[in-house]
């Protein structure tokens, strides 16, 4: 699953550069690289850990 992310943001990246380098630029295509990197780049910062809810945790275990 974590290789999807980054096969997505990958993929992604590579389209908006490819739909960019043209004269005649694809405004389509450019947007779908755009998404793909989005969803990705999404994906993963969802599984990483808040740094606020860390620090609440640590409050907690400090009082009990």
């Amino acid at each position: 699953m974590k290789y999807l992310n980054y096969l997505l943001i990958f993929i992604g990246a590579i389209v908006a550069m490819y739909a960019k380098s043209g004269i005649d630029q694809n405004q389509y295509i450019l947007i779908g690289g755009i998404v793909l990197l989005m969803i990705g780049v999404y994906r993963i910062a969802k599984t990483i850990p808040s740094k606020k809810d860390q620090e609440d945790d640590n409050d907690i275990v400090k009082h009990d």
